[in-house]
């Protein structure tokens, strides 16, 4: 065993010699216990080897700060106009709605859209590898396509300038991979919706 000496806790000195490093404290978001996938914690090893902060300082400050610089690059990978703030609303229920980051028009309707997340390097590179819908966002996806019916595509945006080798990728996102998930969550929606305005008629008498 290698000993480095003069290591006061939580210095820089002491933060840099564990970079990239499985330390005790970081093993458990690194074992699988379950299952073959990866666990965050194997990613945040990459972002340090990448010389990366993995600090969580995503706010929502810095996503909205990012947004538009993600749709502006968006805009010129996939060569179409991305129309932004915007507000939609289901033609089925009013009470249904959305707040897309990108609409794309293709012969007079929306069916294309874009969703943008600026989330921590670690999460940048897991969605990247694993190219799958980080379940936090799953529902998201899933109102873009109940409010829009005309939606065909969503490109699930990931950007993170810190990345320099791959700041923006995307996950393509296909209604008909997930139609019934929309219909069990626009039913959810509306049986919701229902009861709540059952519960104030009833409290209004």
């Amino acid at each position: 065993m290698k000993i480095i000496e003069d290591l006061t806790q939580n210095s820089p000195e002491w933060l840099d010699a564990r970079k990239g490093k499985i330390t005790g404290s970081k093993l458990k978001d690194i074992v699988v216990k379950r299952g073959t996938g990866k666990k965050l914690g194997f990613y945040e090893l990459m972002a340090d080897r990448l010389a990366i902060d993995t600090g969580e300082e995503d706010s929502m400050e810095r996503g909205h700060a990012l947004e538009s610089e993600a749709l502006d690059l968006l805009q010129e990978t996939l060569k179409k106009p991305i129309e932004r703030g915007l507000f939609c609303v289901s033609d089925k229920n009013p009470d249904i709605a959305l707040s897309p980051d990108g609409l794309i028009k293709n012969d007079g309707k929306y069916t294309e859209a874009v969703e943008v997340k600026c989330l921590s390097t670690a999460r940048h590179l897991q969605a990247y590898f694993e190219q799958e819908i980080p379940d936090d966002y799953y529902l998201q996806v899933i109102q873009y396509f109940i409010v829009n019916e005309d939606l065909e595509t969503l490109y699930l945006t990931f950007y993170d300038p810190r990345v320099t080798i791959k700041p923006i990728h995307f996950i393509i996102v296909k209604r008909e991979t997930i139609t019934e998930d929309i219909a069990t969550y626009e039913k959810y929606q509306e049986e919701t919706l229902k009861e709540i305005n059952d519960l104030l008629t009833n409290l209004a008498f």
